[in-house]
């Protein structure tokens, strides 16, 4: 009877323990299901964080937003200007007339003349400035770009040339002084009857700005490819004058193919 009394005890026992056992059994697969999962699934990989700019974008897009804005005031008080020269020409067809008629005096008519000569004369000088302002940052950032995919090149020899698809870079035959630009000045003007369209002679503002030395060297405002750039590159080149031509432009700035007579910038 005690065995049987035992037997039953046991049973009872093993009846209440099954279905704790079998939920444990279920918790178990789940966890090692999960974790198959997640051994299986690809790893998240973090995304690189962007390079901080250096010194010298920052300086740059600095430089970038100054002109643009600039531009953008010279722009309005361009429109004023124009304004202005129209307003002149109609004053001054009508004191043609009224001299014509005998209704004013010669020095009338010369008053309103002035006039318009001084209305233009502003209207000139603030496209001047405009013109400037787009050649002198085009031309400084398509030197810095050029720069940078020389020095991918290591350095050259004297009197090596090369040439790719937005620059030409001579490294010249011997040295060179900005006191030597009258002789390429004067080849220039007796070449084409026109004086040499300098942009920047030696240290310009922005190569202060962003600290470039150019004391010895200039900028020249002329499309390499074209003939007047193909003459001059073609003299520098047979008098081993140091330059980089630069065929490129910087989108949604302004265009700025040049010549860079001298040896390349380089920050202080």
């Amino acid at each position: 009877m005690t065995c049987f009394n035992q037997f039953r005890a046991f049973v009872c026992v093993c009846l209440l323990c099954a279905p704790v056992l079998l939920c444990l059994g279920r918790v178990s697969a789940q966890t090692k299901a999960t974790a198959a999962q997640r051994k299986s699934a690809p790893k998240q990989t973090q995304k690189p964080k962007a390079p901080p700019p250096t010194e010298l974008n920052k300086l740059r897009d600095d430089y970038v937003q100054t002109t643009k804005e600039l531009k953008a005031s010279l722009e309005k008080l361009l429109a004023l200007y124009e304004g202005g020269q129209t307003k002149a020409e109609t004053r001054q067809a009508l004191s043609r007339q009224l001299f014509k008629d005998g209704l004013i005096s010669k020095n009338q008519l010369e008053d309103s003349e002035l006039a318009v000569t001084a209305a233009r004369n502003k209207v000139t000088g603030v496209k001047q400035q405009i013109a400037e302002a787009d050649v002198q940052i085009a031309q400084t950032l398509i030197e810095i770009e050029g720069d940078k995919q020389m020095a991918k090149m290591g350095r050259l020899r004297k009197g090596a040339m090369v040439t790719t698809a937005s620059f030409i870079r001579y490294t010249g035959a011997g040295g060179w002084l900005l006191s030597s630009a009258g002789k390429i000045q004067n080849f220039f003007q007796q070449r084409f009857s026109r004086p040499l369209p300098v942009a920047v002679f030696g240290q310009g503002a922005i190569h202060d700005r962003w600290r470039l030395d150019h004391r010895n060297a200039m900028d020249i405002s002329l499309n390499p490819d074209g003939a007047e750039g193909q003459a001059l590159i073609e003299f520098l080149r047979a008098n081993g004058v140091p330059f980089s031509a630069f065929r490129g432009a910087i989108p949604g700035v302004a265009t700025g193919p040049h010549i860079h007579i001298g040896l390349p910038s380089h920050r202080y």
